[in-house]
């Protein structure tokens, strides 16, 4: 490719969406990344794409239904581009209720989400015994089930957005000179490059922890306990996580904090007892001092553009993040929520 309209720097999930967002709107795009695709928290385990409960309502949380909306159709589109499966599937989620006021404050969002979802989608409780054998114990015997939830298989997600982009002519590569506008999705150490580039800090990285094991439950909704992420996905494996580690030394090293999380799993479904573990992960997550993604125009450097800071919920924010970042760059139309800039950090 002799020159191009775009140049991502960061061949994760936010890199990777925007690329395509691009390439939809007809540029030429290059993506760059010294590691390769993936190579970062993207390449992770989990994939649990989450609503945030239907109430305070924000733009935060409404950006990220809009992007959860979008996702079905999204990652269709790019299987069929790339010929390759990104494990999507709108399975929903379970997550045990407490006592009698927890079920009270889960009935009301409920009626929030009537209202929020757009009908959609529906949040409800069901009981234990009609929840399938996939499904933890509450103390209640009530279990919140919503159906907007989804599960995403990371590596085969980014696997999919590769073979699409290059199907439509992108070159990915380790090293290229900036051309055209310059999108920097460069995870958390771009973050800390962020921080001595502004003089102030706007983000840095949280480690994380996870578990797979090979378990079928394919079309069975994720669980939710007590901050535990259980996601069976479709290829008949389980994943399991994660821990959030501030302070860290190795960023990919893993340790008992990954039994932690088995034995958790054990006691939340029993069914994952003497499940193989074929695999433990870990790696640093880019989280932006606002805690929301941090998008937009980088201030003082014309024609460059951050997408970063997706932590936890960044493949489910990536197809509106893709949406957005491409509005500004081609067509300087900037869709972005105030408080996913810059100034969202520097207030705090």
């Amino acid at each position: 490719m002799a020159s191009v309209d775009v140049t991502v720097r960061g061949a994760g999930i936010f890199g990777l969406s925007v690329a395509w967002a691009c390439v939809l709107r007809g540029a030429r795009v290059r993506v760059v990344d010294p590691n390769g695709p993936g190579a970062g928290s993207s390449g992770g385990l989990v994939g649990a794409l989450a609503p945030h409960v239907p109430e305070n309502w924000n733009e935060k949380k409404a950006f990220q239904l809009d992007s959860l909306l979008m996702a079905e159709a999204f990652w269709a589109e790019v299987e069929e581009a790339g010929g390759v499966t990104a494990g999507y599937g709108r399975t929903g989620r379970l997550q045990p209720v407490a006592d009698e006021a927890a079920l009270e404050l889960a009935r009301a969002r409920g009626r929030g989400a009537e209202a929020l979802w757009q009908g959609r989608a529906v949040w409800d409780v069901v009981h234990v015994k009609d929840a399938g054998d996939f499904a933890p114990s509450s103390p209640s015997g009530w279990l919140i089930q919503d159906t907007l939830t989804a599960r995403m298989a990371p590596r085969r997600a980014g696997a999919a957005l590769v073979a699409a982009l290059v199907a439509r002519g992108v070159e990915i590569v380790e090293t290229a000179p900036d051309e055209g506008a310059v999108i920097w999705a460069t995870g958390w150490r771009g973050l800390l490059d962020l921080n001595e580039a502004m003089g102030r800090k706007v983000g840095d990285g949280v480690k994380g922890q996870s578990v797979h094991l090979r378990y079928a439950a394919p079309t069975a909704a994720q669980v939710f306990v007590e901050g535990l992420h259980i996601i069976p996905h479709a290829d008949g494996t389980v994943a399991i996580g994660s821990t959030s580690e501030r302070d860290f030394d190795n960023p990919t090293s893993v340790d008992e904090q990954c039994d932690d999380l088995i034995a958790r799993a054990y006691s939340a479904l029993p069914v994952l007892k003497g499940a193989e573990v074929i695999g433990r992960w870990a790696g640093v997550r880019p989280r932006a001092r606002s805690r929301a993604p941090l998008l937009g125009a980088w201030p003082g450097r014309d024609g460059h553009f951050v997408a970063n800071g997706g932590f936890k919920i960044g493949f489910g924010m990536a197809p509106k993040v893709g949406e957005v970042m491409a509005d500004l760059m081609l067509d300087g139309r900037d869709a972005i929520p105030e408080g996913f800039g810059f100034q969202a950090c520097f207030k705090r």
